[in-house]
């Protein structure tokens, strides 16, 4: 900005307000006349005023702006605090920029604009600035300038701190060094590496940590939230390379005190004590170690380790304050209290005794003399047999007390402590133990019971004495069985360590009457003799019969409950011993107080699975109740004895032994019966009863089976026993059975033996009937004329003329039986057998050779070739079976035609109704000629007559099996006759004939069963 003077004025003035240059013009200025004259020139005296105004405006201006630059920087460090203290002369400027950079990378470490004000007494302005890194680890530089708004001054020169990584110094370092911080603290430690080498690793602890560089040979890591650190610190270490070298630091990490429980009492109403409790470790320790002082006075800590701290004060003061300090800080607690209401006593010394039998005295010394005046309550901890009791007593000055209730012979401790009886505070410290024994006394009367076995003897026993109940060494027992009536007694010694004496209760029946005897017992010790005890044994016993009840154990013992009885009045007895005892058991007892009818039965003998018998006994020996039970019921031992199977027809029965009472273990609940499937038993049944050990398995079918049996308490099964088993044929049901078909059989046979002697005679006609001579009129193969037979009472023979025949078939044809009935229709009434009707037409021809079977299966019939003549038989009887009439192509006649052989055909044998023939020549035809005559019929094979006959299957299926060959129509027959004819004996064919006889049994058996004939 320039400014220069009006060209009119004589002078002019020229400022520049970069270069700060004036030039004012050097002529006077003269103020103007008041008036002025219009012809005058005109008067610079307001242009001056004007540039005067200005110039003074533009340099009041630019001394605003202007900031005065910080002058004599100066740096001074507290490396403990890793602090800066800068301090500068920086005029009337109240803010300036800050700005601190490490030297070597020109990196800035903090840049701001603070407030800082000036220091009127030295005129200096000073700030502190606290570094992250160690204030060893890097050079650093700092700058100041002066700021007012958004104008600032030029910075100040440059103030360099010297760090530790200069070239000059150039050994290898770790900075900061024992440094101790707080728990949760973040530190950040360098390593300057030696002079020509290259830095490694940084470790704290064992693990490594990341590094930032901070100069040439500088490199920084921080460790966060650090815990406490070990009694020795935590090390922190530095390698280089190549050549591996450490070096290193440790931090000591931990609290600040925190004492609690301060409090002060007194010991010999004087002084003072004062006591308080570390409290929270600090993890500090050696010469960075907590310091106390109380009231101001050091209070030396002898043993750091221990948590209770104490420390005397020689007088007495009404307020007290504890001071804590360590490195990390200090914490401060007061405590406030009257000397009377703070006593604590000493403890007693000097401890003497002065005991007896049942009690002593004991006596003490204190140290200070002040107690004498002083009201104390104490107290006395007797410690016998591991058993403590406390006695309290009180009183002025207490040096001695007298204590009661000891036992004889008995050792004992003794320790005592005291405190103040008015405004109690706290008991003092216990003295020192003091044993003493106490002197020897008669004994208790010892406990006496008695056992009594089923043989009437028994025994006397009586519990030991306890230590507490001898007083003494026991050095025996006397026994004395008296007999109140007769005043009779008996003494026996027992030994010390004897506690039982058998007695006989029937050699005692023989020198006394009475129906009791009392047994007294009494214990001596070197004092004397104890109290006799006595129990009264009954010389008879008798039998009562009571019922026995389940005791349930629980609560660790037996509880038992029952009525009060009135013999009781001296109380009862509760007896136990094991149940599988039975001669001289190892009983035990409990004497219950008359009044009380419940008790709890324990013992350090009773054992799980064992069962025990208990027994109520009033003081008189009068048994009262029993019971029975186990602590604890386990499986059987072992499994049921004598398992036996057997087979009886199709069951299997399976039977067992009664399980010992000693193997049982609990109360036996049942038996479970299982059957083996494989590797898995089913069960088949469970017994509840116990009386029951036999069980049959109904309906097995022929196998091998696996049985097991297994008997269960309320724990469980036990092993089970296995029996297996095959099963055979029922061979004595398959005896019984031959034997009872033999016997119906037998019965059978008798009763066909008698209904066939009664039906002898009928037998006798059906089998063996008088055969007649057979008599047959004139020739029937002469003519071909009809024949003329008329009925016989017991058959009708229809004769009936036909004409037409076919000659090619030489044979006898069974007529259908529907022409038959239309010819016996036109007959009328003639004598007709009741029995029944067949009518059979024989044709005197060759006929077919197929098989004929007739209508009616009990028909039978026969005839000859005899001139187209019908016969009609009724009343035959027949089989049923069918008819062949075969032609013998081989039959001839000398002289005649050949003639057919007609016969009936019966198996394979020809043992069929045969017509009687005359031999005839040879033919050379197979055929007959219709008219030709026959001679007389004959058998081929024999010549002779033969009956007809027929024993042939019944049935048209078997006809058919027995390959084609015709059966015969039925029994033969007469013609005036129903009766059998018989086949003649001497034939070759009889043997046949019965066999084939047997066929026909059922035929003839009905008709023997349905005959009425005598």
């Amino acid at each position: 900005m320039s400014v220069c003077c009006p060209s009119g004025c004589p002078a002019c003035c020229r400022y520049s307000g970069k270069h700060h240059h004036f030039r004012i013009c050097k002529q006077s200025i003269t103020m103007p006349r008041s008036s002025v004259s219009p012809n005058s020139k005109p008067n610079c005296s307001p242009v001056w005023l004007f540039c005067f105004l200005l110039v003074f405006l533009a340099v009041h201006t630019h001394a605003k702006d202007v900031l005065t630059v910080p002058q004599k920087v100066s740096v001074s460090p507290n490396y403990y605090a890793q602090q800066l203290s800068i301090s500068w002369l920086g005029g009337a400027a109240t803010t300036f920029d800050l700005m601190i950079l490490r030297t070597e990378l020109n990196e800035t470490v903090f840049y701001e604009t603070l407030p800082v004000t000036l220091n009127q007494v030295t005129g200096w302005h000073q700030w502190n600035w606290t570094s992250v890194e160690p204030l060893e680890c890097t050079s650093l530089s700092i700058k100041i300038r002066s700021r007012q708004g958004q104008s600032a001054s030029e910075w100040s020169s440059t103030e360099i701190f010297q760090g530790n990584d200069l070239p000059s110094n150039d050994k290898f370092q770790m900075y900061p060094q024992d440094r101790v911080v707080p728990v949760g603290a973040n530190t950040t430690f360098c390593c300057i590496v030696e002079e020509g080498k290259l830095f490694g690793t940084m470790r704290y602890g064992n693990k490594v940590m990341n590094v930032t560089r901070l100069s040439r040979r500088s490199y920084a890591s921080t460790a966060f939230n650090q815990r406490p650190s070990v009694q020795t610190g935590t090390n922190v270490f530095c390698k280089n390379v190549p050549q591996l070298e450490l070096t290193g630091a440790v931090v000591f990490v931990g609290y600040p005190p925190l004492p609690t429980d301060f409090v002060c009492e007194t010991r010999d109403l004087t002084s003072a004590v004062c006591q308080w409790n570390e409290g929270r470790d600090t993890h500090l320790y050696g010469r960075r170690k907590t310091l106390y002082s109380v009231n101001k006075r050091n209070c030396p800590v002898y043993n750091p380790r221990q948590k209770q701290k104490e420390c005397s004060v020689a007088q007495w003061e009404s307020n007290w304050t504890l001071v804590a300090v360590n490195p990390l800080g200090q914490y401060s607690i007061t405590d406030s209290a009257e000397i009377r209401h703070r006593v604590r006593p000493v403890a007693p010394d000097h401890l003497n005794f002065l005991v007896q039998a049942w009690n002593a005295t004991v006596m003490w010394q204190w140290k200070h003399n002040s107690y004498s005046s002083l009201a104390l309550v104490c107290q006395v901890e007797l410690t016998s047999q591991e058993h403590q009791t406390t006695h309290n007593f009180s009183g002025e000055g207490l040096r001695s007390v007298f204590i009661s209730g000891l036992y004889p012979d008995e050792d004992y401790s003794f320790k005592v402590r005291c405190g103040a009886q008015q405004n109690f505070w706290k008991w003092g410290d216990w003295s020192k133990s003091l044993l003493f024994k106490t002197k020897i006394d008669v004994p208790d009367a010892p406990d006496v019971w008695k056992y009594i076995n089923r043989d009437n003897t028994g025994q006397i026993v009586w519990k030991p004495l306890t230590h507490r109940e001898s007083h003494g060494q026991i050095t025996g027992y006397e026994v004395t069985l008296w007999s109140p009536e007769e005043n009779i007694q008996h003494t026996e010694t027992v030994p010390a360590n004897t506690f039982t004496l058998p007695v006989n209760l029937t050699l005692i029946t023989t020198f006394s009457n009475d129906n009791k005897v009392i047994a007294t017992v009494i214990a001596k010790n070197a004092a004397g003799v104890s109290q006799p005890a006595s129990v009264v044994m009954p010389l008879r016993l008798t039998d009562v019969d009571l019922a026995v009840s389940r005791a349930v154990y629980m609560d660790g013992g037996f509880p038992l409950s029952w009525q009060s009885h009135a013999n009781a009045t001296c109380g009862y007895v509760v007896e136990w011993h094991d149940a599988l005892c039975t001669q001289d058991c190892p009983v035990e007892w409990i004497k219950v107080a008359a009044g009380n009818t419940n008790v709890s039965v324990e013992s350090a003998n009773f054992q799980p699975g064992m069962r025990y018998n208990i027994s109520l006994y009033s003081c008189s020996s009068e048994l009262l109740h029993r019971w029975q039970g186990y602590i604890q019921e386990l499986v059987p031992s072992s499994s049921v004895p004598q398992l036996s199977i057997s087979q009886q027809d199709s069951n299997v029965i399976l039977s067992w032994g009664e399980i010992p009472l000693v193997n049982r273990r609990g109360y036996l609940l049942g038996y479970n019966i299982y059957i083996s499937n494989g590797s898995q038993l089913t069960l088949l049944a469970n017994l509840s009863d116990l009386r029951t050990r036999k069980y049959t398995v109904k309906g097995l079918s022929e196998d091998s089976y696996k049985f097991t049996v297994k008997a269960y308490t309320s724990a469980g099964e036990d092993t089970g026993t296995t029996v297996s088993i095959t099963l055979k044929p029922y061979t004595d049901w398959l005896i019984l059975e031959i034997l009872a078909s033999l016997g119906i059989t037998a019965l059978f046979l008798v009763i066909v033996t008698f209904i066939c002697y009664k039906k002898r005679k009928w037998v006798k006609t059906a089998f063996y009937p008088d055969i007649p001579e057979p008599k047959l009129p004139g020739d029937w193969s002469r003519t071909q004329g009809p024949m003329d037979v008329k009925p016989s009472p017991h058959s009708m023979v229809h004769i009936v003329e036909k004409s037409d025949w076919d000659s090619s078939k030489e044979a006898l044809v069974v007529i259908p039986e529907e022409d038959e009935e239309e010819y016996e229709q036109g007959i009328g009434d003639g004598p007709v057998d009741t029995y029944e009707q067949a009518s059979l037409r024989y044709y005197n021809q060759v006929v077919d050779e197929r098989p004929i079977r007739p209508r009616f299966p009990d028909s039978s019939a026969s005839s000859l070739d005899s001139a187209r003549t019908d016969v009609t038989y009724t009343g035959i009887q027949t089989s049923g079976s069918s008819l062949v009439f075969q032609l013998d192509p081989q039959g001839s006649s000398e002289g005649h035609q050949p003639l057919a052989d007609l016969s009936v055909s019966c198996g394979g044998g020809g043992g069929g109704y045969r017509p009687q023939m005359q031999s005839r020549a040879p033919s050379d035809g197979l055929g007959l000629a219709p008219t030709m005559p026959f001679q007389e019929p004959q058998v081929a094979s024999t010549g002779g007559y033969k009956p007809q006959r027929s024993w042939q299957l019944d049935s048209p299926v078997e006809a058919e099996e027995s390959a084609g060959l015709a059966p015969s129509l039925g029994s033969p027959t007469s013609v005036a006759s129903t009766q059998f004819l018989l086949p003649d004996g001497g034939s070759e064919e009889h043997e046949e004939e019965k066999r084939l006889m047997s066929s026909s049994a059922t035929t003839w058996f009905t008709n023997l069963m349905s005959s009425t004939k005598p």
